[in-house]
C-alpha cells in the first residue's frame, strides 16, 4: 500500500469516477429490483441483513437447484460451523455447463448461451492455442467423470489435479464436480514433498497429471515430480497422463493410465445434481510456507454463490465477454475463474507459461489477440511488467479491456497508477479485490458503479459484514485496525480438513464469535477502504510497529526501484531492525547516494525511527507461483536458518542471493 495513500488518508483523490455504461451494471438492475436507491445503501443493506442478501441475490442470479433448501443457515453449532441452504441439493455442474447446453433459457437476471459458445480459450508460451465451446468442454468434461467413475471413483472421493494450465484441467475440475468427487488442485510447480503432503491429507484417490508443462522454454518435469511424491501416498490408487509435451516418461504398470486412452473413447457421464449442498466441491490448499499447509473445505452451494455472485456484481461478467485472469489451478483464482465465467457463460482465457516469456509483452498480446474486455493480474507481476517499459503495452490494441482486476497483495501507489493509466488508459476501474483461499472469495471489493481513490478495494463484499476492530475489539474509523467479518458466509471453509482445532484457533480466538482474517485494515472518511498487509508480518522497531508492505511502497516510488521486500531482523537496541532488498530498474545500480536517499525516503514519511539499517540490491526477489514475495523465506536465509520445503517457491535460486552483509 502506497505511503501515500496511508498518510494523506482521505486527503487521496479519486481517481475514477462510473459513468455511461458502468452505470448500467447488473448490480444497479440488482438495486432497481430491490428499490435500493445507490449502492452506500446496497453494501450497508447487504451487509447488516445478510440474510436477505444471500437469498436475493441467490434467486436474482437464477440458481439452479434440484431441491430447494427448507432454510438458509443454520448457526446453531456457532459461527465457527455454520451450515447453509439446510436440505437442499445442486451441483455446480447443473448451474454452469449443463444450464448452457441449450441456448435461450433464463433463470433469473442470466441467459443460457447454447453448446456453440465459446466458453475456453487457451495459449500457450511457446506460441500453441486452443479453443472449445461449451458444448466441446461439456463433452470432455462428462468423458473425463465416465472415466472415473469406471476406475470406481465415488461421491466424496478426493481426485489430485496436478497439470499444467490447459484445458484438460478445466474439464478434470469440472468432472470431478459433475460426480460428486471432491476436486484437489495443486500448483504444478510443487515439488514430491509438497504434492504428497497434500495428496496424502485429502487421501487422493487418482491424481491426473502431464507428462511435462513449459515454462520459460524449458520442459518441466511433471510426471517425475507426481512419480517421487506417489511413493508415499498409500490411498493413491492410479495416476492419469494427460500428453502434453509428448516427453517419454516411465509408465507403471497397473497404476499409471494415459489420459486418451481412457477418457477420449468414454461416453459422457451424466451430473449427479441430487448432492447435498453442503457437499465438498474443493479441498484447497494454503501456500504452506510457514507449518503445515491448510486444508480448506468449500461445499457446491458455498462456493458457486460467493464465486457467482462476485463475478456477477463485482465484475459484471456478461456472455460475450472475454475475462482473463493469470492465475494457476494451484492458486484459489484459478477455480474461481473457471466456475464464475461458466456460470455466467462468457469465456474464460487461460494461459499456461511465464506471462514475461518469450517477451515482456505476451500478457498485452493475448489481451489484444483475443479482444480481453476483464484482466486480472498482481501487483507483483504489474511491477515486474512495468520495470520491462510501457513501450511493451504501446506496441497493443486494449481497447477492448473494460474492467481491470487485481488481488494477492497489497499495491504501491505508483504500480497502481501505472496500471490504471498504461494499461486501462485512465478509462478502466480497478476492481481490487482481497479474500482468501478459506473463503473462495472476497472480503473487500469494489463493484462498477463506485468511484475509486488509488489502491483502494472499494468496500466490503456484499453480504460479507466487514469491519475494523481495533486491538480491543471494537469497532473503528479511520485509522488501522484488524480486518474482520461479523457473521458467517456460505463460501467459508467448514473447517481445515482433519484438523478442526487448528481452524478454530486460526479465525475465532482473538475475537471469539467473530471471524478474524489477519490483515491490517482501514476505511477513510470518504468510506473508502485499504488493506496494509499481514498482520502476523508486522515488524516492531524500538516500539514502533510498521507492516512490510508500507516500508516496501515508499521504496518503489523512487523512480531507479523496481521492486522490493523488506524483513524485519533482531536488534540488540531496537528489538528489530529494517532490512530491505530491493531490484533496481534494467540498467540501473546502487550507489552510495541511492542508499542516502532511499533511506532518508522512508524515514521522512514513516518517522526517522524507521530508516533502514540495511538496503541490498538483488537481481530477483523469490516469489510464489501467485506472485507473493516469500519473506518469512528470505528471512530464514539471511539469518542462515534452514529455509525448508521451497516446493512453493517458483523462483528458488533467487534465494541464492539473498546474503548478509
Amino acid at each position: 500500500m502506497s505511503t501515500k495513500t496511508v498518510s494523506t488518508g482521505t486527503g487521496s483523490e479519486v481517481i475514477w469516477q462510473p459513468s455511461g455504461a458502468y452505470l448500467e451494471s447488473r448490480v444497479v438492475d440488482f438495486m432497481k429490483k430491490h428499490n435500493i436507491a445507490d449502492w452506500q445503501t446496497l453494501i450497508a443493506k447487504s451487509n447488516e441483513d445478510t440474510e436477505w442478501f444471500w437469498q436475493a441475490a441467490l434467486e436474482y442470479m437464477g440458481f439452479q437447484w434440484n431441491k430447494p433448501y427448507s432454510q438458509l443457515m443454520d448457526s446453531s453449532k456457532g459461527f465457527e460451523w455454520t451450515k447453509w441452504f439446510v436440505d437442499g441439493e445442486l451441483n455446480i455442474i447443473s448451474n454452469t455447463l449443463d444450464w448452457h447446453q441449450e441456448a435461450g433459457k433464463v433463470a433469473g437476471s442470466r441467459v443460457s448461451v447454447g453448446k456453440d459458445h465459446p466458453a475456453l480459450i487457451w495459449e500457450g508460451e511457446d506460441g500453441r492455442s486452443r479453443k472449445l465451446t461449451y458444448g466441446e468442454l461439456s463433452h470432455l468434461t462428462g468423458q473425463v467423470a465416465s472415466a472415473m467413475l469406471k476406475l470406481n471413483v465415488k461421491a466424496g472421493d478426493a481426485i489430485g489435479i496436478y497439470m499444467p494450465m490447459v484445458p484438460e484441467v478445466v474439464a478434470v475440475l469440472f468432472a470431478c464436480f459433475k460426480i460428486g468427487a471432491v476436486a484437489v488442485p495443486i500448483f504444478s510447480g510443487f515439488g514430491p514433498e509438497s504434492l504428497a503432503t497434500r495428496l496424502n491429507d485429502a487421501e487422493a484417490k487418482i491424481l491426473f497429471t502431464a507428462d511435462s508443462g513449459k515454462r520459460r522454454g524449458k520442459l518441466i518435469p511433471i510426471k517425475a515430480e507426481a512419480d517421487l511424491a506417489a511413493q508415499s501416498v498409500p490411498a493413491l490408487e492410479h495416476m492419469i497422463v494427460l500428453k502434453h509435451c509428448e516427453t517419454d516418461v516411465p509408465m507403471q504398470d497397473g497404476r499409471d493410465l494415459w489420459f486418451h486412452d481412457v477418457v477420449l473413447n468414454q461416453e459422457p457421464a451424466a451430473t449427479q445434481a441430487d448432492l447435498s449442498a453442503e457437499h465438498p466441491s474443493m479441498y484447497l490448499y494454503t501456500s504452506g510456507t510457514t507449518g503445515k499447509p491448510k486444508g480448506t473445505v468449500h461445499t457446491h452451494a458455498g462456493a458457486l454463490a460467493q464465486i457467482a455472485k462476485e463475478l456477477g456484481f463485482a465484475f459484471d461478467l456478461q456472455p460475450d465477454d472475454k475475462f482473463f485472469w493469470v492465475s494457476d489451478i494451484g492458486w484459489m483464482m484459478g477455480p474461481w475463474e473457471m466456475i464464475g465465467t461458466t456460470f455466467w457463460g462468457a469465456t474464460m482465457v487461460i494461459f499456461e507459461g511465464n506471462p514475461s516469456y518469450p517477451n515482456p509483452d505476451t500478457i498485452w498480446k493475448i489481451c489484444d489477440q483475443h479482444k480481453v474486455n476483464t484482466l486480472g493480474i498482481s501487483p507483483t507481476l504489474i511491477r515486474h511488467l512495468k520495470a520491462q517499459g510501457e513501450e511493451w503495452v504501446d506496441k497493443h490494441d486494449l481497447s477492448t479491456l473494460r474492467l481491470l482486476g487485481s488481488t494477492g497483495e497489497p499495491w504501491d501507489q505508483d504500480s497502481y497508477m501505472w496500471f490504471f493509466d498504461k494499461v486501462g488508459k485512465k478509462r478502466c476501474p480497478i476492481i481490487n479485490i482481497s479474500g482468501g483461499t478459506e473463503i473462495v472469495g472476497c472480503l473487500l471489493s469494489p463493484l462498477p458503479v463506485m468511484p475509486l481513490k488509488p489502491c483502494s478495494l472499494g468496500a466490503p463484499g456484499l453480504g460479507m459484514a466487514i469491519d475494523v476492530f481495533s486491538e480491543e475489539g471494537q469497532s473503528v474509523h479511520d485509522e488501522i485496525g484488524h480486518l474482520v467479518c461479523r457473521k458467517p458466509a456460505p463460501s467459508m471453509t467448514r473447517g481445515f480438513l482433519k484438523d478442526p482445532d487448528r481452524y478454530v484457533e486460526t479465525y475465532f480466538t482473538k475475537f471469539p464469535g467473530v471471524w478474524y482474517h489477519g490483515d491490517w485494515a482501514k476505511v477513510d472518511n470518504d468510506h473508502s477502504w485499504f488493506l496494509f498487509g499481514r498482520s502476523d508480518d508486522t515488524i516492531k522497531v524500538s516500539g514502533k510497529r510498521v507492516g512490510p508492505g508500507e516500508v516496501e511502497s515508499v521504496l518503489v516510488e523512487h523512480p531507479e526501484v523496481s521492486e522490493a521486500a523488506v524483513i524485519g531482523v533482531p536488534h540488540e537496541l531496537k528489538g528489530e531492525c529494517l532490512v530491505c532488498f530491493i531490484v533496481m530498474m534494467p540498467g540501473q545500480s546502487l550507489s552510495t547516494d541511492m542508499l542516502k536517499e532511499l533511506r532518508d525516503m522512508v524515514g521522512s514519511r514513516l518517522g526517522a525511527t524507521l530508516k533502514p539499517d540495511t538496503i541490498l540490491a538483488v537481481q530477483a526477489l523469490p516469489k510464489t507461483r501467485s506472485g507473493k514475495i516469500v519473506r518469512a523465506t528470505i528471512k530464514r536465509k539471511y539469518l542462515g536458518q534452514d529455509t525448508g520445503d521451497l516446493s512453493s517457491v517458483e523462483n528458488p535460486e533467487a534465494l541464492e542471493l539473498i546474503v548478509a552483509k
